[in-house]
């Protein structure tokens, strides 16, 4: 599906930065994942860089990967996220992740990789071409100061249009714990798919484990999304 109407994002861009200047809210966007690094230690500092954004594990140079960082008018960092071209070498995601998905564990964890294990749902088993990965997003403030005010859309959404720009792939992909799916952060984000108990980590020394659900969007998704005018969203935000 072509849609024709849709403007590289222009309008998306201009109807945004209103409500983005109104918090006072300026975003940067980067590559190196150094500085990203040090970004986070300073927003969050018990916060451990997810191993597949991290430049020690991870090659990330501006050709594959970015970061995006939002200061309130104190200077103080109050959002970030991170994307990140993923080579699938011609073949599924859902091929890509059986062999992989040990390369993408909640951070911070103590994980008994023997016991988790990736279930590939029919959408990964179509999802191939050009492919991102998106992650560590957080939004920080005191409790009512952004939750609610539509910020989550604008921004989940700026991190999509950027990846359409910079690496125009055929899908993003992230994964998402199952409380938090059922808080309906995807349909906030901007995430029109997804699968259930794709992953399922054990903690070591835990027989419960946590489930985590795989979102994406397609390209056409994303253009449907950024082609829709901003009081649509904000009235389904509120």
């Amino acid at each position: 599906m072509t849609l024709h109407t849709f403007q590289d994002g222009t309008r998306f861009l201009a109807s945004s930065s209103s409500l983005l200047n109104e918090h006072g809210i300026e975003l940067q966007v980067g590559h190196d994942f150094d500085e990203y690094r040090e970004i986070l230690a300073e927003a969050r500092p018990g916060h451990t860089l997810g191993a597949p954004l991290n430049p020690d594990l991870q090659p990330m140079t501006p050709a594959n990967s970015f970061w995006i960082a939002g200061r309130d008018g104190n200077g103080t960092i109050m959002h970030t996220q991170a994307m990140r071209c993923v080579d699938l070498h011609g073949g599924y995601l859902s091929d890509y992740l059986r062999r992989r998905f040990v390369d993408y564990p909640p951070s911070g964890m103590d994980l008994d990789m023997n016991r988790s294990r990736y279930r590939a749902g029919p959408g990964a088993q179509r999802i191939k071409g050009q492919v991102c990965y998106h992650g560590e997003f957080w939004m920080g403030g005191t409790p009512g100061q952004y939750r609610g005010t539509g910020l989550s859309y604008i921004l989940g959404r700026y991190a999509f249009l950027l990846g359409l720009q910079m690496y125009d792939p055929d899908y993003i992909f992230g994964f998402m714990e199952r409380t938090v799916v059922f808080k309906g952060f995807p349909a906030r984000h901007g995430y029109m798919h997804m699968e259930p108990s794709a992953l399922r980590w054990y903690i070591k020394n835990n027989e419960n484990p946590l489930e985590g659900y795989l979102v994406y969007v397609g390209r056409d998704d994303i253009r449907f999304l950024l082609d829709m005018p901003l009081s649509d969203i904000l009235d389904m935000a509120a």
